[in-house]
């Protein structure tokens, strides 16, 4: 990727879309969908075009929010969890490549990442309440129906069946991503030659912006906004950032993040932030978690074997770390 920058702080993302206005053709919306916080920026010759546009990209998000919600009870998402351990279900090749790819990703991170993550059960609090540490035999309980080899899928019939009864697939770690992926790939299909699709740090670009520049991701201090350490060009891909700064438990003096390893069932330690750049937003997103999982010296090792994916990492006592081909120079 060869991205040089200079970094001042620690880690999260907004878009600099500098020297661009609307009345020279870029148009945003920003509002709320799959729970999320979605910032929509597209180029167009007009107004009626920027906002003809603008509703196609809502449109597309919300339908992958109604494919793959868990908290609609009438979607496919629902019916297969609801025939864990009962039955296979029938789905829609959308959604059943969906699952398909998320298994892959599982197998490539050694389960860092698991789409059934959904079954464990949420004995961790990080809302002030939690006091003393769970037992062992607590936090081995909590993933005993996690495990995405027990997602079984048929090619031949589009079904998924969970083998387990209880268990549970999400999207939580993947969704927005792929939201924003869709939304890109029907935004382009349409015509429109540059935009944005930001789901809440989880970011699609292609094109560039109105005077020409590429466009600009500010990568900023979550512990003091004001303060930025990188802002670098984006060029048709996606970044996402993953960050444990706001929801953690301190015990015995280690911190533990409110991303929780669906192996075992124990929080991450180590770091506080891992940003991914990749071609899609989708794998950006599922890869940001699981490198949080996996640890900063294997989650690095395993990104420098994947082509087109760099990787920044902010570990607890402040230290940066980069996969091969980004370079730093720290001030």
């Amino acid at each position: 990727m060869g991205l040089k920058a200079k970094f001042l702080a620690f880690l999260s993302l907004f878009v600099l879309a500098i020297g661009t206005t609307a009345a020279q053709g870029t148009y945003k919306r920003t509002l709320k969908l799959m729970g999320s916080r979605f910032d929509i920026t597209v180029v167009a010759d007009n107004k009626a075009k920027g906002d003809t546009y603008l509703d196609l990209a809502v449109e597309e998000i919300s339908r992958i929010e109604q494919l793959i919600s868990s908290w609609d009870t009438n979607s496919q998402t629902s019916a297969i969890n609801k025939n864990a351990g009962i039955a296979p279900v029938q789905v829609d090749q959308e959604l059943f490549d969906l699952i398909k790819r998320a298994k892959g990703i599982s197998r490539l991170t050694d389960g860092a990442f698991d789409i059934s993550y959904a079954s464990m059960d949420k004995i961790w609090k990080y809302d002030g309440s939690m006091k003393v540490m769970p037992s062992e035999e607590e936090i081995h309980n909590s993933v005993i129906k996690v495990g995405y080899q027990n997602v079984l899928l048929n090619d031949e019939d589009v079904t998924v069946f969970l083998k387990l009864e209880g268990m549970k697939i999400g999207f939580g770690a993947i969704g927005k991503g792929y939201a924003a992926d869709k939304a890109k790939e029907l935004l382009q299909a349409k015509g429109v030659a540059a935009g944005i699709i930001n789901a809440s740090g989880d970011m699609n670009t292609w094109g560039k912006q109105i005077n020409g520049e590429e466009w600009k991701v500010a990568i900023t201090n979550p512990l003091d906004k004001n303060k930025t350490f990188a802002v670098l060009p984006i060029s048709n891909g996606a970044v996402v950032t993953s960050g444990n700064y706001e929801k953690f438990v301190n015990f015995n003096g280690k911190r533990y993040s409110h991303i929780i390893d669906p192996r075992n069932g124990y929080p991450s330690t180590g770091i506080i932030s891992v940003t991914v750049f990749a071609p899609k937003a989708e794998l950006a997103d599922a890869l940001a978690t699981s490198v949080f999982v996996m640890g900063k010296e294997v989650g690095l090792n395993r990104i420098n074997q994947l082509p087109k994916i760099e990787c920044i990492i902010i570990d607890d006592k402040g230290n940066i770390f980069t996969s091969k081909n980004i370079k730093i120079d720290k001030l």
